[in-house]
């Protein structure tokens, strides 16, 4: 496995993490329809919530949550929808974005909320 996949993959597992600790409940990771993908698909506080994971060893060209493109958020939002009408769900939906920066041999965590 590359380098970056493996980077990744660390960075989704510490993300489903923090996720459950701060009361996420986890239903799927890596929700693929298609080409496009969903890293983690939670219910947290009666919201159905589509979690795009990035992960970075570097802010130098800036933070982790600032490389979710305009393009990557209309394809969450199309295997978002499939997923609610496949599934029947009838609760509200968001995006959200977990950042994961190694960093000075630290590991730095956030979450931002509704992003879409």
């Amino acid at each position: 496995m590359a380098k970056h996949n493996e980077l990744g993959k660390k960075g989704e597992q510490l993300a489903k993490d923090f996720l459950t600790e701060k009361g996420y409940t986890i239903l799927e990771t890596n929700l693929r329809v298609g080409r496009n993908e969903i890293d983690i698909l939670a219910y947290h506080n009666n919201y159905l919530v589509a979690v795009e994971v990035k992960t970075r060893t570097s802010n130098f060209f800036g933070n982790p949550e600032e490389f979710v493109s305009n393009s990557q958020i209309t394809n969450i939002k199309k295997v978002l929808n499939i997923y609610v009408d496949d599934n029947e769900i009838d609760n509200e939906i968001r995006i959200d974005v977990v950042s994961v920066l190694f960093l000075n041999n630290k590991i730095e965590i956030d979450v931002f909320k509704n992003i879409n």
